[in-house]
């Protein structure tokens, strides 16, 4: 299947909600939030969150279906001097699959936004230990565990790993 990859913008933010909700449904363990409680948020923490991906040092990604539908999203952001951070990964599950297609679209520019547009050294994440999909596609696309664990914040019986993807050839 062809997608269109699409820069997100304050605009768009009646998308970022609803694919927003639909990760939430479809992958709880995966975000820092409950469906619940994004459902309480006003427009405005909507539109907020659409013109912080559109900012500087920041980046929002939506892959989108022939029809134009959002199917999935990718956001980052520069955490550090040289470190960009990928956040809030989604693919709708019908376009999930080992192939990557839409995922592979969307993390090739959040790759070349930090590298290009950046300056970034690396690019990090931080993945919940039983998002076994996620992890194994970021290995797929050279990420690499760099030992680094958190406590999952709404579990802390849990942990996220951190995985990096380095952007500069080692010297």
């Amino acid at each position: 299947m062809d997608y269109t990859l699409h820069r997100v913008r304050a605009d768009d933010w009646r998308q970022c909600r609803s694919i927003r909700l639909q990760m939430l449904e479809d992958t709880p363990l995966a975000y820092l939030e409950t469906v619940e409680e994004a459902l309480r948020h006003p427009e405005s923490e909507w539109r907020f969150r659409a013109s912080r991906s559109a900012g500087p040092g920041n980046i929002g990604v939506a892959a989108a279906g022939p029809d134009g539908t959002w199917v999935g999203t990718m956001s980052g952001f520069l955490s550090a001097p040289g470190t960009a951070k990928l956040v809030s990964v989604w693919l709708h599950p019908g376009h999930r699959g080992p192939e990557g297609g839409a995922a592979g679209l969307m993390l090739d520019e959040i790759v070349r936004w930090a590298r290009e547009d950046n300056a970034a050294d690396r690019l990090v994440l931080l993945v919940h230990e039983d998002n076994h999909r996620a992890i194994a596609f970021y290995r797929r696309s050279g990420f690499t565990p760099t030992g680094h664990t958190e406590p999952y914040p709404l579990d802390e019986s849990s942990s996220e790993i951190e995985m990096e993807l380095p952007l500069r050839p080692a010297p």
